[in-house]
Parts: C-alpha cells; structure tokens; sequence
C-alpha cells in the first residue's frame, strides 16, 4: 500500500505540473524515477493486449500493460488536475511571479537529477543536450493563435498537449497557450468537466491516441540511443526554464473570447532589489528545490529497502 501511495503522490506531482504552463509532468516522472516505467506501460497498449482484452482474458490483460501501475499514476494525475485547477488560477490571480518561482526551484532541482541519468558524456549527447535547450526555448517567442472549439482543433490540442506531457521539459499547458486553447480546456472545462464534456470528449481521444503513439517512440529510441535521449530530454528541462523565469513582466496582450487578456509575450528581467516579494520569490525557489531533493532522497531510499 506504501508502494502505491508513493505512486499516486507522483502522478499527483505530474497532474499539478500539466496544470501550470511551462512546466512539464514528463519531468516530475522522469525525477521521480517512474518515466520509462511509464513508457513502457503505455507502450503495452498494443494489438496483444487487445487480443487478450477480446478474449475477456483480463488477468493478463492487466499484467501486460501493467494496469495497477498505470490506474494509480493516472489516479494521482487527474485528482490533482480536477482539484488543483481552480486552486492555482487563484493564486497566478493573487501573484504569479510567486507561483512561477516555486516551479523555477522545481525544474533547477530536476536538472541534476535528470542530467546524472545519462551514464556517459560525448560529443554527441552534449550535441543532444543544447539542441534541446534551443528546441525548448524556442517556445518562449512563438506567439499563441486565437482560441478554436472546433471537434478536430480539439482532438489536435490533445495530442499535442500530452505528447507535450510526457516530454520533460516541454509543457502540455504551455502548448496550449500558444494554440488558443488553455483557457477553454485547462481552466474553464476541466474546472467545470460535467457542463463541459463536449469539450473534454475530444481532447481525451486526442490524449489517448498521442500516448499510445509517442510511448512507442520514445521506447524505441530510449532502448537505442539511451544516452542521447536523456541528454535531449536534459536539454528540454533546461531549455523550460526561460519561460517559467518569474522575473517577467507581459509586452504583449491579446483580448480573450470572454474579455479577459492574455499574454502573447513577455519581457524577462533580473530582480535589482530586495523587497519583500523578491525575497518571497528567492525562498519560494529554494523551496522548489528542496521539495525536488526530498522526493529524490526518499525515493532512492525506497530502491535501497526495496532491493535489501
């Protein structure tokens, strides 16, 4: 039971991470040590496990596609989604500079962990590693297009946004910024799921076909060029962390379908003083990145008296 509690606590960690734009629930799992355990779970959904799921053969059904695994994870990832939606629009509404710095520690932290992944340093994976910096940030100066409901806009969205998920480093939020629809679906529908299941029916089919889809990727090439890989995925946490620096203030605004305004685009700055809100941002960060260093420490000492 201590097991899957620690479980559902990770995908809680992803789901609250998928809610903020610029921060990536593929990097809480790949700190937390399930991320390949979690591809390869996805993965499994293939025509074997259809072929048993026919037979109503469910015993092996769930151990092919390791389903306590993965009912636990998800369980985590959508409690936390529904109940922290509403919880962290409040607070980018009270201060966001503050909610960015506590998720700017998270991400510092994460980078060690997930860079020491990678068991050898060549000149191809710290090629690896800059190209997903310049891939991650790029992000960061492309401008958001206007919002859009239609049925195939939104099984788009969710494909984009998971595969987004599952990548660390890149958010599935912050993707749909930049497609118009984070207000629709992350605040309003997910907020509000039963007026609004129209909305959400689409992204789900949209969710599901781009895990099934890019887990088989990622698997493959994780089992060929497992050094490269990281290195990519290290470059993409890297790469997140321009877009989630709290010092920033908006340069450009649009106006949103229900009046509200939305930020296109945004001027970064360094804090020059030490008033009560820098140093609120300065705590917050190392919060972040003790929180990282709790995880992390517990979750090596679980391995260790797992194995012993």
């Amino acid at each position: 039971m201590r097991q899957y509690f620690i479980l559902f606590l990770k995908g809680f960690g992803m789901g609250a991470a998928n809610v903020i734009p610029g921060v990536s629930g593929g990097t809480i799992a790949l700190v937390t040590g399930i991320y390949e355990e979690l591809i390869e779970s996805l993965k499994s959904f293939n025509l074997q496990a259809f072929k048993y799921l026919f037979k109503l053969n469910f015993n092996e059904f769930s151990k092919h596609i390791n389903l306590k695994f993965l009912i636990t994870v998800f369980m985590g990832v959508a409690v936390s989604i529904v109940s922290l939606a509403k919880i962290i629009e409040y607070f980018f509404s009270i201060n966001e500079q503050l909610v960015w710095s506590f998720f700017f520690g998270l991400i510092i932290a994460s980078i060690y962990y997930v860079g020491k992944m990678v068991s050898k340093w060549s000149f191809s994976s710290i090629s690896s590693l800059f190209l997903g910096i310049i891939i991650a940030s790029s992000l960061a100066f492309i401008k958001p297009v206007s919002e859009n409901a239609a049925n195939y806009y939104l099984i788009l969205c969710g494909v984009v946004a998971v595969s987004s998920m599952i990548l660390p480093g890149l958010s599935g939020s912050y993707v749909l910024i930049l497609m118009g629809n984070y207000q629709l679906i992350m605040l309003k529908s997910v907020s509000d799921p039963i007026s609004n299941w129209h909305i959400l029916i689409p992204v789900i089919i949209g969710a599901v076909i781009g895990f099934l889809g890019l887990s088989h990727g990622i698997s493959f090439i994780l089992k060929r060029y497992y050094n490269l890989t990281i290195s990519l995925l290290t470059g993409f946490v890297i790469g997140s962390l321009l877009i989630i620096w709290p010092w920033k203030i908006a340069s450009e605004t649009i106006v949103g379908r229900n009046g509200d305004l939305k930020v296109v685009s945004y001027e970064w700055l360094f804090p020059d003083t030490l008033n009560i809100e820098n140093i609120s941002s300065i705590l917050l960060i190392f919060l972040g990145i003790l929180i990282v260093w709790v995880i992390e420490y517990l979750g090596s000492k679980l391995n260790s008296n797992s194995l012993a």
